[in-house]
């Protein structure tokens, strides 16, 4: 039986659609800034690094490897702490089943559906008092109470058999035991999708550091890259190269994790 190119014809179509302006971004981060602006060809004439020179010269007006630095670390601590606290609650109303499980469940899927923004103001206020505004633990923190979190690895571990935990406590093993090294491990696809969404929301979020933070210096790389673009709203070769160093760290986490994303994906957990 003939196979049907025409599918995959308009996959390959559609992909490279999506591949375009990224491959611009990276073809213009190379160019002068006359060529960025009347563009005749999608390669540069003569390939540049002037864009890149010119963006750590500004290491003090914008200091974009400290943002870079920022935007790291608070993006891997909430990662870390989501994945710890979504994943400790998921087993706990899916394996423990504590009373109102399912009550907490539900309030707890119900604030997705709140928009973030209305969190603002009360968490501006809280954090003040704490004394915790300008400082990385303002984004940290309130983002390691992840809804979606919770909600994804509580409906995998619901498809997870139970006969396995049986047996390892059969076998002597205490409920954080079972917790750590069968649940857990089980879960993998799950959480390393997880900490792959959760990175990249983080990374990527603007609002929240706009508004929380007030030093120059304690910036992540979005709110960076926007007062860097006004800085220099007329030199579109700087904002292309900065914000495609952006985004290579995301670029880089995806490609590693593909296989574990595309597993979570597919799979619908163990069988009994």
């Amino acid at each position: 039986m003939k196979r049907n190119p025409l599918p995959s014809m308009i996959m390959v179509l559609i992909g490279g659609l999506f591949i375009l302006p990224f491959l611009f971004m990276i073809f213009a981060s190379f160019k002068r800034e006359a060529e960025v602006l009347q563009p005749d060809k999608i390669l540069p004439k003569t390939w540049d690094l002037a864009n890149y020179e010119a963006v750590s010269r500004n290491s003090v007006e914008a200091p974009v490897g400290l943002w870079f630095v920022n935007s790291v670390f608070i993006s891997s601590a909430t990662t870390l702490l989501v994945i710890c606290l979504s994943s400790l609650v998921a087993f706990a109303i899916t394996r423990i089943r504590v009373r109102g499980a399912k009550f907490l469940l539900n309030m707890i899927v119900g604030t997705m559906m709140i928009p973030a923004q209305l969190f603002l103001i009360p968490l501006y206020v809280i954090l003040s008092r704490m004394g915790l505004l300008d400082t990385p633990y303002a984004l940290i923190l309130p983002a390691a109470a992840s809804g979606y979190g919770v909600f994804m690895l509580s409906q995998f571990m619901r498809n997870l058999p139970v006969a396995i935990e049986e047996a390892a406590m059969i076998d002597g093993c205490t409920l954080p035991v079972v917790f750590w090294k069968v649940t857990l491990p089980l879960c993998g696809p799950s959480i390393a999708t997880l900490a792959v969404f959760t990175f990249i929301g983080s990374w990527n979020d603007y609002i929240t550091p706009l508004v929380f933070m007030e030093s120059v210096t304690n910036y992540t790389l979005p709110v960076g890259i926007a007062l860097f673009q006004s800085s220099y709203s007329t030199q579109y070769g700087l904002t292309i190269a900065t914000s495609l160093l952006s985004t290579l760290p995301l670029l880089i986490m995806f490609l590693v994790f593909q296989k574990q994303i595309i597993e979570s994906m597919t799979s619908s957990g163990l069988k009994d």
